[in-house]
């Protein structure tokens, strides 16, 4: 009979020392509640104890979690409109406070609340500066500047935001048709505007080319009008020379010269009178004595 007894004791025993017993992992922390109470803060990875049945273990992340933000329409100091979306790094640092912020909803109520205020401090920051400065080299630092606003906010939460940063800043779809609009527009203006510059230095370049033409022509045509002069100096000269020495051998070639220029094939048709002087030498027996 006491055996009978023994055993349940025993097993219940064993039963209620387990339930005191309790393992943190090194990637959590813990905390121990009793009817709601915090009673212990567990930081440090190992085995803890609890009261069994009054006590409860409460398990939270030790590690860094991300938290992307919902696409958020923001409106710069120059009104152009712009879409963002961000990502934040966080992480608990104070488990009574974070308890007592979230309760029961532990890290899912935590990304909700540091939504809402990440998404409050990106409107804040971003609509403080022109669209010009959020997509500009001034990004990293609109970036710090949303961190530590996030962050001073965030410590009643019990967490730490360790980094915010901005992954997308778009026009919203409606504005998307009319900016490239506008911006082909520019590029269509400035385009003109290179071609009509272009189109001047051209005329510049061909009216110089053509003016270079001209003189060149004029001066090609000048030299060889003073060669040829030259030329016909010197021909007429030794024409001049040769007559002097022998006018009748002269006369003799320049009738030979005319009769094969006018007795040519296809072309020997001749009217004249027989007694011409043209036919001085075809009528004669014997060619001119060479002085």
């Amino acid at each position: 009979m006491r055996a009978a007894y023994l055993i349940p004791a025993a097993v219940l025993v064993g039963a209620v020392a387990l339930s005191s017993v309790f393992i943190v992992d090194e990637r959590k922390k813990a905390l121990v509640l009793q009817f709601g109470e915090v009673k212990q803060v567990i930081n440090e990875p190992g085995l803890g104890f609890k009261i069994p049945f009054i006590q409860d273990v409460f398990l939270y992340e030790d590690r860094i979690l991300g938290l992307p933000t919902q696409p958020l329409e923001v409106t710069p100091l120059d009104d152009r409109r712009l879409v963002v979306d961000a990502f934040a790094r966080w992480r608990i640092v104070d488990l009574e406070a974070f308890r007592r912020a979230v309760g029961s909803g532990g890290e899912n109520a935590a990304r909700d609340n540091l939504d809402k205020i990440i998404n409050a401090e990106i409107r804040e920051v971003l609509g403080g500066v022109p669209s010009q400065s959020v997509l500009s080299e001034d990004r990293t630092g609109l970036m710090n500047q949303i961190r530590d606003q996030a962050r001073a906010k965030a410590l009643g939460l019990g967490v730490d935001v360790i980094d915010v940063r901005l992954t997308r800043t778009d026009l919203p779809e409606q504005n998307l048709e009319s900016t490239f609009g506008r911006m082909r527009a520019e590029r269509e203006r400035e385009a003109a505007d290179e071609i009509g510059r272009g189109n001047e230095a051209a005329q510049r370049v061909r009216a110089a080319a053509d003016r270079s033409v001209v003189e060149i022509v004029s001066q090609s045509r000048k030299e060889a009008d003073v060669i040829r002069g030259e030329a016909d100096a010197t021909r007429n000269g030794i024409y001049a020379e040769a007559f002097g020495k022998d006018p009748e051998f002269f006369a003799f070639t320049r009738s030979l010269t005319s009769y094969e220029r006018a007795l040519q094939s296809g072309n020997s048709s001749i009217v004249m009178k027989p007694d011409s002087e043209f036919f001085d030498y075809l009528r004669s027996e014997k060619a001119p004595a060479a002085q």
